[in-house]
């Protein structure tokens, strides 16, 4: 079942665009109701990836925010998803176990990766990627995250609530801009007054990266890396006692009700741009077929309302140059429909990925805007 993970199925499943950076797929079935998918680029190369497998008896969802460069992102796309499925069939089932195995077995593939290739290209030791995993399961749901990506469920509101749908997040941004995150680092490292530098407008983990979980960014968590004189050429190291960085990731495990409705996947380019409330409401007012690209239009139409601009012209901005408008966007929205038919009856198996590059992605496909 893997295998299908990589073959180019997006060629079958997704279509491009009227902008040039977007690919979207508008909704297909998995075992308990549809997902729909879509990215958006803005960088020279896309730093963001994502997935979705799906079978009769779950479904997995992946999205992979990089930063530093894509390869970190790739490296996800391709040996979470395995692990987790081989620590499954050991373990009999999924669980909290399963998905911490299967995120420090890749974090220490990646590390192996860095090490090895460092002579030839000393940049990959400050590559790095937030994570974000969510799967059904049965009747249950797991998200867990490394970073600050971000999981909301969109559920019916009970009585005494104001709103029909209420918007619940699932997963914590690990991100020293929150105050909380800020103060366990700081608890973490309490012989390093350095450890969290406001600087350039924003807290940052020794001044240089805001997020305090991920996969890859080496240099942060292996001292022995920032002594290299390779990487010490390439770059600029910190000195390190220990690792500022983790790759554990928080887990959330909870039972699907009969009032949950969805759950929206996304990298923080969205959450830049719109409010969990904001997404949540788009989700349900809206048709299901292309509801991740409306998303997606959505967090586009806002980026251009700070620079008095409208979607129309921001999409005949190059990538690279693009990102000085908004961020890499990556967004899955998984329909819960487990009160209307059984998570074995509906579903097949397969793996769905967006291109690695939306740029240079070639297909036929019909020239449309996002919806919103």
């Amino acid at each position: 079942m893997m295998r299908l993970c990589y073959r180019p199925l997006e060629r079958c499943f997704g279509r491009r665009s009227g902008d040039g950076l977007l690919w979207h797929t508008d909704l297909k079935p998995h075992a308990s109701g549809d997902f729909s998918m879509a990215v958006v680029q803005a960088n020279s190369s896309l730093e963001d990836q994502s997935q979705v497998l799906t079978s009769p008896s779950a479904t997995y969802v992946g999205v992979y925010d990089g930063h530093g460069g894509p390869e970190a992102a790739r490296f996800l796309n391709r040996h979470l998803f395995p692990y987790l499925n081989k620590f499954q069939k050991e373990q009999g089932c999924l669980s909290s176990e399963v998905i911490k195995r299967a995120f420090n077995a890749t974090e220490e593939d990646f590390i192996r990766l860095v090490k090895q290739s460092l002579p030839s290209m000393p940049k990959i030791a400050s590559v790095g990627s937030c994570c974000l995993f969510g799967a059904i399961s049965g009747s249950e749901l797991y998200v867990a995250n490394a970073g600050d990506s971000r999981a909301v469920l969109g559920r019916r509101g009970f009585d005494g609530e104001k709103s029909k749908v209420v918007a619940e997040r699932l997963s914590t941004d690990h991100n020293v801009s929150c105050e909380e995150v800020r103060k366990e680092v700081e608890s973490l490292h309490p012989d390093d007054p350095s450890i969290v530098v406001h600087c350039r407008g924003v807290w940052r983990v020794k001044g240089i990266i805001q997020v305090s979980r991920s996969i890859g960014d080496a240099y942060l968590k292996r001292p022995e890396l920032n002594r290299d004189p390779i990487f010490q050429k390439y770059g600029n190291p910190v000195p390190l006692k220990r690792a500022v960085m983790t790759a554990e990731p928080s887990i959330v495990t909870r039972r699907i009700r009969t009032h949950d409705l969805f759950v929206i996947f996304a990298s923080d380019g969205l959450w830049e741009q719109l409010s969990d409330e904001a997404a949540v409401e788009i989700v349900f007012k809206n048709p299901r077929a292309g509801i991740a690209k409306r998303l997606v239009g959505a967090a586009l139409k806002e980026a251009g309302k700070k620079r008095e601009m409208r979607y129309k012209d921001i999409k005949k901005i190059e990538k690279g140059i693009r990102r000085h408008f908004h961020d890499d966007i990556s967004v899955v929205v998984i329909y819960l429909d487990q009160q209307k038919k059984s998570f074995q009856s509906k579903g097949s198996v397969g793996c769905i990925s967006p291109p690695v590059d939306i740029s240079s992605y070639h297909s036929d496909g019909v020239a449309d805007e996002p919806s919103g």
